[in-house]
């Protein structure tokens, strides 16, 4: 290049500079220098901010959840009549339509099966979802065939008895009954809500037999159901592998009759269109369960301290219960949106991740990404009275840890306290979703999880109390 054009060049770039720096407000480059690292600077500072003590970084956390989070007014079922409840009764869980507007299956766990109040909220919140959302399929963690029986003659029976046909014990309460109340409702208009069972677990008799119009085998049906539970329950492996063949027979020889007293089973279950498929799968359920499920149980009775023969009956549980679900969702209900009702252990979305819980994947774990995707999950928490165990023994809910997930819902000083963990982006006031917190399961066994990880959203039950059980 010439010294005339190196001339130019230098000359083209002043100018370019000059013009730069005249834009920009400054009247020299040597000005513009000073000027840009103090705004550099300056950005800097509001960027990084000092580190906090824990007791500041909580109280942080405490202040953005009550700005984030939202107070139900009312937990109790909402009055049933002959018309649908006024919408306006579930203006407070309005908030709940964007999140869901694209989910298919809606899971409300509980931190313990024996808290009335957890009860009492599923119960307005399946109102909600049924009638605002429509959701017209509510699946219970319990048997499959059990709640078949109930849909199935749920306008010929009671309310109460549909619930105790349907569910296990540890949910026959005065709190949980609305629920049946409502569903029986429900039955007469055009989208009734209808009751299904995702559980392997045995539950008591699905079915008296008197379908197969064979007195024999419905005996012999009645007693290897029984003996099942027996044997279940023992230590008598061998005495167990002997006779499982002639109890796996006799569940083979009931489902054998499932197609052709398919005008049976229809006159005897009414309200169940699906009766001949769900029949079919609970028997199928049933060999199962006899074929490998009750052996597993039987060597953990043997070695009651081996938590991991116990941790195996759990994942093969989980496992059924959630091709079960999924069976139901693609088979029987394909353009239905589902409820799930349901332990927070069972729907977890990352179980096995639990600190000082069962290391293994649960229901919630195993189901498919596309599932997840398109579900949202609710972990419900208690801060402070009596709950009760399966037994159904009172149990006094330990106050919340500091830092705790129970501690910080609670700071809004609210009975009911929801709030939405899936939409959230990583932030100073919020980073106790993303980083692992203590939480209490049946109010008294300490975890740690993220709960991010493993719920979309939380409620708090402010105080619970144990249920007014039906016998």
């Amino acid at each position: 290049m010439t010294k005339g054009k190196n001339r130019k060049v230098l000359l083209s770039l002043s100018i370019a500079l000059a013009t730069f720096t005249a834009f920009s407000g400054v009247s020299n480059a040597s000005a513009a220098v000073p000027a840009i690292e103090e705004r550099v600077a300056l950005e800097n500072y509001l960027e990084v901010k000092q580190a906090r003590t824990s007791n500041e970084t909580l109280q942080d956390w405490k202040k953005w959840t009550n700005d984030h989070a939202y107070s139900l007014t009312s937990i109790q079922p909402e009055a049933i009549s002959q018309q649908n409840i006024p919408s306006t009764k579930f203006e407070d869980l309005e908030m709940l339509k964007p999140l869901l507007h694209d989910k298919r299956i809606v899971f409300l766990g509980e931190s313990s099966h024996g808290a009335a109040e957890f009860s009492l909220a599923k119960t307005r919140l399946i109102q909600f979802l049924h009638q605002e959302m429509g959701y017209n399929v509510l699946a219970f963690e319990s048997g499959m065939g059990n709640a078949m029986n109930a849909q199935g003659q749920i306008d010929k029976q009671t309310a109460q008895q549909t619930m105790k046909d349907a569910i296990f014990g540890v949910w026959w309460s005065k709190e949980t009954l609305p629920l049946f109340e409502y569903a029986k409702k429900t039955q007469k208009t055009d989208k009734p809500l209808k009751l299904a069972g995702f559980d392997i677990q045995q539950q008591g008799a699905f079915t008296n037999g008197e379908w197969l119009q064979n007195s024999q085998l419905a005996k012999q049906f009645s007693e290897v159901e029984e003996q099942l539970v027996d044997w279940s329950f023992g230590t008598d492996l061998k005495g167990y592998q002997k006779a499982k063949p002639s109890i796996i027979e006799v569940y083979k020889q009931v489902k054998s009759q499932v197609q052709l007293k398919e005008k049976e089973l229809k006159a005897a279950y009414p309200s169940e269109p699906h009766i001949v498929k769900l029949m079919e799968r609970t028997l199928a359920d049933r060999i199962r369960l006899a074929d490998e499920y009750v052996e597993l149980s039987i060597q953990s009775n043997i070695e009651p301290y081996n938590p991991e023969l116990f941790f195996k009956t759990m994942e093969w549980r989980d496992q059924a219960m959630m091709e079960n679900l999924l069976w139901l969702a693609e088979e029987i209900y394909p353009t239905e949106k589902f409820i799930v009702w349901a332990h927070n252990d069972h729907i977890r979305k990352a179980q096995s991740e639990v600190m000082v819980s069962y290391p293994v994947k649960l229901m919630g774990e195993l189901l498919p990404d596309i599932y997840k995707k398109y579900s949202y999950v609710l972990g419900l928490y208690m801060a402070s009275g009596e709950t009760a165990n399966n037994s159904k023994e009172p149990i006094a809910v330990l106050p919340p840890v500091k830092g705790s997930i129970e501690d910080i819902l609670s700071s809004t000083n609210k009975p009911y306290t929801f709030i939405d963990l899936r939409n959230r982006q990583n932030e100073r006031g919020n980073s106790w979703m993303f980083e692992p917190r203590l939480s209490y399961s049946w109010g008294v066994r300490q975890e740690s999880l993220v709960p991010r990880d493993q719920y979309d959203g939380l409620l708090l039950i402010d105080k619970v109390s144990k249920p007014h059980y039906i016998k």
